[in-house]
Formats: structure tokens, sequence, C-alpha cells
């Protein structure tokens, strides 16, 4: 049986309680659905430059990060776990956009610093682009701010919008760019590899 079915996954819908294994359950098959997960994850990540990713989520990525919170937490309460559903479940992709965890990568903690205050903005300056469109910038953080006068986090959620033309050209085979347009860190990749374009048409209706 494959991850996907293990976790019972939907490209789409939000998680509910009885889309979790308990804990018990689980433990028993946690090894084999973190080798399928981190296949499933390779084709749903797009390294953008050096020093940044986006890792596009789903049903399947939010299940299993659920799944391993409510594990390290030892969660089992109803009202815990509704919790963290209601943490989680925005981060699913709705039909009609792409939803993604954006982090700026730099190893050296100095280094680091340094670069979050530079890049003050950039989680408005990420955008994708389907072949014969205008890029989609993204909508930035939406649950809480994640920047400060002095500097941006090195982790923020975005969600890109796709108008149903997009759409249709996607399911006809249209190519996707991401890119950055922040003035200290510009990077495009295009397109983006096959792998994951089929991946992400999958989150949509």
């Amino acid at each position: 049986m494959n991850t996907e079915s293990l976790l019972q996954a939907r490209q789409s819908g939000r998680l509910a309680p009885s889309d979790l294994y308990s804990l018990e359950e689980y433990a028993r098959r946690r090894k084999e659905l973190r080798a399928g997960i981190m296949t499933h994850k390779k084709n749903r990540r797009v390294a953008l430059g050096p020093n940044a990713t986006l890792y596009f989520e789903n049903r399947l990525t939010m299940q299993y990060q659920v799944q391993e919170v409510l594990r390290i937490e030892k969660i089992f309460e109803a009202r815990e776990i509704a919790d963290e559903l209601e943490a989680y479940n925005p981060l699913i992709p709705d039909g009609n956009n792409w939803k993604a965890t954006f982090m700026i990568e730099y190893p050296e903690e100095a280094e680091r610093r340094v670069a979050l205050a530079r890049l003050i903005g950039i989680e408005d300056k990420i955008w994708v682009k389907v072949a014969g469109h205008e890029p989609v910038f993204a909508v930035a953080d939406e649950d809480l701010e994640r920047e400060t006068a002095e500097k941006t986090s090195s982790v923020h959620f975005l969600r890109f919008e796709l108008g149903q033309a997009m759409i249709r050209s996607l399911k006809k085979g249209a190519a996707v760019a991401v890119g950055s347009d922040h003035e200290n860190y510009r990077q495009v990749v295009d397109p983006i590899s096959e792998p994951v374009r089929l991946s992400l048409l999958s989150d949509l209706n």
C-alpha cells in the first residue's frame, strides 16, 4: 500500500479527526509513511536560488505534519487535536490556488541575520507564472505578521491564487515558472521540472 493510501489522502479538502491515525497506530506505520512522504515531497520542492526554497503543501504533506506534531507532543485529547487541525488546514490548497512554505536558508547564523535584514518584504515579491499569463504574486502570512522593521522571518506561508484561464492552460500542459523580484534577491526558475508541475497540477480542480 502506498503512502497516499496509508494517509487516506485526497488532493484537496480539509482534514478531520477521522482522517488521522491514533498515536499507537501511527507509531506502528511511521517508518513506512516517512519513507513515502519524503519521496512525495521531492516533487513539491522548488529551490529558488542558493538561499531560498518553496515547499508546496497539499493535503498529504499537512496530514503528515499533523501526525508528527501529535506524536511529538503526545496529543490525544479531542480539543487539542482540533486545535492542530485548525492551525494546519489553511495550508491545504483549495482547488484554485497553490500554497507553499517559503524558507530563507543561510547555514551560518551571522550571515542569516544580515540577510534577513536585507530581505525585508521578500515574501510579497515571490511569484508564479503560468506560460502565456501574467505572474501571480504571493499573498503572504495570512495567519500572523512575520516581519518587523528590522528583519523578515526565515519562514513565510504563501498563497498563489490562479485564475480559471491559468488552470485551463495548465491542464493543457502549460509550463510554470517561479521567481523572486526582491531587489536583493532576484531569482527565476523557468520552467520548474515536469514532475513538480504535474504534482502541482494535482492540487487544482
